[in-house]
């Protein structure tokens, strides 16, 4: 226990006179350089007023303090166990006294680490990437880590810039970005940084990656919505240029490609709720209106949504209407939406755990890890099973 209800420590500061902080008032001499600064350490439940002169402990005097060296300290703090439980128990009690604060720049001179992982992602809005960041934050937690994350915000300068700005900050990073191909990671990043991609267009073998099966979930959803009934199915896509809403466009035109009686209609999004709402309003206003419509992602179909209800038309009656990533609004929207359920939170937490396991273990592994997607039927689209009702009666 440390006595006294508060403690003043006398320590030397070597300072030359340039250094001398211009509020301090004494005259030196040439040769005093050696000034005692009073380090004030309130006793507990003592506030601790802002016009006190306050200096950082250091390690040094929480080992003084605690009656041992600082090489214990050290082993103590980081929870080596050659350190006794009483031992431990003082200097964490001197610590705490001294509001002693480890410096995580110096530690991670000495361990080469940081224990952060850099995270880049296209967009930070909406509900897909809340989901994603929430499975990388589970296992970030579990692994004593903690995220330091960015966006590009669509664009390639942006992007490049951001994973220059992580070097140094982190001991690996999560990618997630359009603009991120071969040549462009290789002009921005250490060879040695370890890396996992989520969901990029690069070729196998090139990084550590997790994809989501986009193109098997957009066919599955269209062979869905023939076996209901419908024909005419309208498609509204992802922004060009993107990795899975061109997998999701493949998935759809060639299950489509199927059905000779099938009719095709694409129109351009950018996975957000006013382009979904647009492409809605454009087909409603067609003089063929199409009889299911399908959207890349889910926040796409409920702006959809809105402009369908919005003009009278009801959801599935009138025209069926379904998604892409079952994100947790789609379920309670009325009517609750069909869609291709993607582990949105799994992803993240599988590409943060793989990413631990190649910091850790210092492997190379460069393989591409592909989840699949699974058709959650809801209603806003007729089952089949409806269909067969309806034919037979």
């Amino acid at each position: 226990m440390l006595p006294g209800s508060a403690i003043r420590h006398a320590r030397p500061v070597r300072r030359s006179r340039r250094a001398v902080p211009q509020h301090d008032k004494r005259q030196r001499k040439p040769h005093d350089v050696n000034v005692y600064v009073n380090v004030y350490i309130p006793a507990p439940g003592r506030a601790l007023s802002l016009t006190e002169d306050v200096v950082t402990a250091t390690i040094k005097d929480v080992a003084r303090a605690a009656g041992v060296s600082v090489a214990s300290v050290s082993r103590a703090l980081n929870g080596h166990g050659s350190v006794t439980e009483d031992t431990r128990k003082r200097i964490l009690e001197a610590a705490g006294q001294l509001r002693y604060v480890p410096h995580a720049g110096a530690r991670s001179l000495i361990t080469r680490r940081t224990d952060t992982i850099g995270v880049l992602l296209p967009d930070l809005h909406g509900e897909f990437f809340s989901e994603l960041i929430r499975g990388m934050d589970s296992a970030a937690r579990a692994s004593g880590r903690h995220l330091l994350i960015s966006s590009s915000h669509g664009s390639a300068s942006e992007a490049a810039q951001a994973l220059r700005t992580l070097q140094g900050r982190v001991d690996g990073l999560l990618i997630m970005s359009p603009h991120a191909d071969t040549r462009m990671l290789a002009a921005n990043l250490p060879a040695t940084l370890p890396t996992v991609l989520m969901n990029t267009r690069i070729a196998a073998g090139s990084y550590a990656a997790l994809s989501v099966d986009n193109r098997g979930g957009a066919d599955g959803m269209v062979r869905h919505l023939l076996a209901c009934g419908y024909r005419r199915i309208a498609f509204i896509s992802g922004p060009e240029h993107n990795f899975d809403a061109d997998e999701r466009l493949r998935g759809y035109r060639d299950a489509m490609a199927l059905e000779p009686s099938a009719s095709a209609t694409v129109l351009r999004g950018d996975f957000s709720e006013g382009s979904g709402y647009r492409a809605g309003v454009e087909l409603c206003a067609r003089s063929e209106r199409p009889d299911a419509i399908f959207a890349a992602n889910d926040m796409m179909a409920l702006g959809c949504l809105f402009a369908l209800t919005e003009r009278g038309l009801r959801v599935p009656g009138d025209v069926a209407l379904a998604g892409f990533d079952d994100i947790p609004i789609a379920r309670f929207v009325t009517p609750p939406l069909t869609t291709v359920r993607v582990r949105i939170a799994e992803l993240g937490r599988l590409a943060f755990e793989r990413l631990a396991m190649l910091i850790d273990d210092g492997g190379c592994e460069r393989k591409t890890e592909r989840l699949e997607c699974a058709l959650v039927v809801r209603q806003s689209t007729r089952s089949p099973a409806a269909v067969s009702a309806v034919d037979a009666s």
